[in-house]
């Protein structure tokens, strides 16, 4: 209880609710505005862009066969709020990335975060890194086949470019 908190030392302060655009800030509205692909409105909401971070581990580098190698971040939460295809930033980094269960992919369908970087040819495996979501590019489908994947991640790639361009 408060009064405990108190007896044992505890300063309290009490800070009154935060409100955007007349309404009270929750984990509920923001989660509802990325379950709806509204990231402006969840941006708004937290103050800043949606993230996640994570260590980037080993995959099995299906994206780097296809010509777009992808830091494959590790994920605490197994039930985002979102999933598809984005324009991010990766550290800083633009980038375009697929948060699902890679439906194209044969296989357990497993949550994964890949983040391709725009000419990037570094290493960051091991590293920890933070993942801003910046705008949505597409729901995530299943393809017919990798090549048609491969051209689909071509058209993503132009469009996350393209959104960065128009955002400087």
């Amino acid at each position: 209880t408060t009064q405990s908190f108190i007896e044992h030392g505890f300063d309290l302060v009490d800070f009154p609710p935060i409100e955007v655009v007349g309404e009270r800030v929750s984990s509920t509205l923001v989660r509802n505005a990325l379950v709806n692909g509204d990231l402006m409105r969840a941006e708004a909401l937290l103050g800043r862009p949606y993230s996640i971070s994570g260590k980037v581990v080993h995959g099995a580098k299906r994206g780097r066969q296809l010509g777009y190698p992808t830091a494959n971040v590790h994920m605490r939460h197994e039930r985002p709020a979102l999933t598809g295809v984005y324009a991010v930033k990766l550290n800083g980094l633009n980038g375009v990335a697929n948060l699902g269960i890679r439906p194209t992919i044969a296989g357990v369908p497993k949550l994964m975060l890949e983040v391709y970087i725009f000419d990037f040819a570094g290493d960051l495996y091991d590293q920890h890194v933070h993942v801003q979501f910046f705008h949505k590019v597409r729901d995530e489908v299943k393809f017919e086949n990798l090549d048609a994947l491969k051209t689909q991640i071509a058209k993503d790639v132009a469009v996350a470019t393209d959104y960065f361009k128009n955002q400087s």
